[in-house]
């Protein structure tokens, strides 16, 4: 595979990536089983999630063969965010997977890697990591939680909220304040961890509010040496996430091309309306500009480029507004029904909100291109 971030086409071996995977997807995550996890507090199916693990080797996609995974790259990685945004399967793939073992395979601690990657590759280990705190914002001068040591023997305190799958994590990777830096930790051990279940708008994504109480944790690579370990972790998240995106709002625009040529009003289909023509049109247009833009921030990605921050923030800001003008527009032309508990298409404009200000938002993303480029 080219690391020419420039060249972002797909070839057949990803194309046969995405047919296996949708066609898993199809049979494991159709509407009922996607609702059959809303309500329960771990959120997701373990037994699809092992299937996924062992039969698939998704979770070990991206993660070194020497260290229990398949070796493949972000690009391949992107794809199955995409084919799980499309379905909207809850599982645990985003917070482990993307983000957790991003982190570890860029902390530079290989004792850490070969300590808990291979369970990771394996799917036996579910983990999460926990950035943002009551503030919400994704920014270190945000990250306030101390922690306390040297050496192998620290403690935790402080608060972090928003944690993806926080409640049914086995492993969470923290970042909190040593001293005037930012280092990051390993939490294992949770008796002096409190974890409460937050009532978010997307009920297809859990989230948790943890508190640490002197909580013993083990140091990640250097101290002090976390945000920019950390920063390239959210770009690469930021990259996946676009992804994830991009495959919600391809479905938002086939339900809503599927449904405007049934739906019959005047003794019409309402698709030869040219209201719907043109919403249909503009939600196209948007979805496959979004995918340029995530595509190319997923071959940046791969290619670990200089290119990768602004790519993925710029991939983050479109496939963000997007999926929201795509998830909306699929209501509008559903009408009354669109708006219904019964109806998939609100699933899809909650996780679009959602995702909207996971990582941060446009206007985030933005701030950030402009930090890079100077203005």
């Amino acid at each position: 595979m080219s690391g020419d971030a420039t060249n972002f086409a797909l070839n057949h071996d990803h194309t046969e990536l995405r047919r296996t995977v949708r066609s898993f997807f199809e049979a494991k995550a159709d509407e009922a089983a996607v609702r059959s996890q809303l309500e329960p507090p771990v959120g997701y199916d373990a037994q699809v999630w092992h299937q996924m693990s062992g039969q698939l080797g998704l979770t070990g996609l991206a993660i070194p063969e020497e260290l229990g995974g398949q070796g493949f790259t972000f690009v391949e990685l992107g794809i199955v965010t995409e084919e799980l945004g499309r379905c909207l399967l809850p599982t645990p793939y985003f917070a482990t997977v993307v983000l957790a073992a991003s982190l570890l395979m860029h902390a530079g601690d290989d004792a850490m890697q070969e300590r808990y990657l291979p369970g990771i590759a394996a799917g036996s280990t579910v983990a999460t990591v926990a950035v943002v705190e009551e503030s919400g914002r994704w920014h270190p001068d945000s990250i306030q939680a101390p922690a306390h040591g040297d050496g192998n023997r620290w403690v935790l305190d402080g608060v972090k909220t928003y944690v993806l799958d926080g409640c049914s994590a086995d492993l969470i990777f923290v970042a909190a304040r040593s001293g005037d830096d930012i280092s990051l930790f390993a939490v294992h051990e949770f008796d002096t961890v409190v974890r409460r279940p937050l009532s978010t708008l997307d009920p297809t994504r859990k989230q948790a509010h943890i508190e640490f109480h002197a909580t013993p944790a083990e140091l990640i690579g250097r101290q002090g040496d976390g945000w920019p370990v950390l920063a390239r972790t959210l770009a690469l998240g930021a990259s996946a996430l676009a992804a994830e995106q991009v495959g919600g709002a391809q479905r938002c625009l086939e339900m809503a091309v599927d449904y405007a040529k049934v739906r019959r009003q005047f003794g019409k289909p309402i698709g030869s309306f040219q209201a719907i023509r043109h919403k249909c049109a503009d939600i196209y247009l948007d979805v496959e500009c979004a995918r340029g833009s995530a595509y190319y921030a997923l071959r940046a990605a791969a290619a670990l480029s200089e290119e990768l921050p602004a790519a993925s923030s710029m991939a983050k800001a479109c496939s963000s507004e997007a999926y929201a003008r795509a998830a909306a527009a699929n209501i509008h032309i559903h009408g009354g029904i669109g708006f219904t508990w019964e109806h998939p298409a609100h699933l899809y404009f909650k996780r679009a909100r959602s995702s909207g200000h996971l990582l941060g938002d446009a206007a985030f993303h933005r701030g950030l291109l402009a930090d890079l480029i100077g203005i």
